[in-house]
């Protein structure tokens, strides 16, 4: 799929919900590929460590895509929706049933 065909079919609310998410979660799809890199750069680092070292592990070299160390709140999480949403051009519906 194309951008432009993503964004001709996608409504912004739709994009910033993703994006939110993707903020959250890392990289869609990409997650595995990371797992798989860490592993075996884990394996190669472990058997050229010097004896004595600590046996780096997976988690040594894994990305962290969320760099922030408080947690964000979910009303934080919604804001940062909201500005994304507003971003992509979406509008905000303020009437409730």
């Amino acid at each position: 799929m194309t951008v432009r065909r993503l964004l001709a079919e996608t409504g912004s609310a739709e994009l910033a919900e993703w994006l939110a998410y993707e903020k959250l979660t890392g990289p869609l799809g990409g997650a595995r590929g990371d797992v798989q890199a860490a592993l075996i750069a884990s394996v190669i680092a472990s058997v050229n460590r010097g004896k004595g070292q600590r046996a780096p592990t997976v988690a040594d070299f894994m990305p962290r895509w969320d760099r922030t160390k408080v947690r964000k709140s979910p009303q934080e999480l919604f804001r940062m929706a909201q500005m994304a949403n507003a971003a992509l051009g979406g509008g905000f519906n303020t009437t409730t049933p």
